[in-house]
């Protein structure tokens, strides 16, 4: 008996962390992953800006390319980096709230701190645009209840991904490449040769 109940209980852990560590499973909350379509599209988006080296480098080559992204951008990383986001702005990529502080205790805020943190980074970017943004992605794309009512209330559309390029953890430039397009193969359909 006492052996089922512990079984139980893993079972029961290993579901709530899959379901809030899963942005892509929805059970907290809905986040758009994929679009249903029979094009080959990606989209690409850029998370932890703006940074005054890196996201120049990233703006550069999308402009050489001609390629839209969406930056999920910190807010406490936005003062002394207007010009960055004026620049994404001007050259038609779109804007996402990744919260203010981007802190790993973002999921245990209570509904008020996780609203006041969102409301700072909207704070943050109204002399940028004036433009409201709707564009949201949880720091870390973990979900839980709370942050499903912040965001449902603050009228945000959740952004998640299909793809993670796990480039926090991966340190090899080549290696997150090669992961990057296995999974777009697999999704696609590519012939490898």
């Amino acid at each position: 008996m006492i052996f089922a109940g512990i079984i139980l209980l893993i079972g029961l852990a290993a579901f709530l962390f899959y379901a809030s560590y899963s942005i892509q499973a929805g059970i907290y909350l809905k986040a758009f992953c994929r679009k249903n379509t029979e094009e080959k599209i990606v989209a690409l988006t850029f998370d932890d800006g703006p940074h005054p080296l890196q996201t120049s480098k990233v703006l550069d080559v999308l402009k050489e390319r001609n390629l839209p992204a969406t930056f999920f951008c910190i807010g406490k990383q936005i003062k002394g980096n207007e010009n960055i986001l004026h620049r994404m702005i001007n050259e038609g990529h779109s804007l996402g709230n990744h919260s203010y502080i981007h802190s790993w205790r973002f999921p245990f805020f209570t509904g008020t701190s996780m609203t006041e943190d969102l409301k700072r980074w909207e704070h943050s970017i109204a002399g940028i645009t004036s433009e409201r943004i709707k564009w949201f992605r949880p720091p870390y794309g973990v979900t839980n209840p709370t942050i499903a009512k912040v965001a449902k209330r603050l009228n945000y559309i959740t952004i998640g991904w299909n793809i993670r390029t796990l480039d926090t953890q991966i340190t090899s430039h080549e290696k997150i490449l090669r992961r990057i397009k296995k999974k777009t193969q697999t999704r696609f359909h590519y012939p490898t040769s």
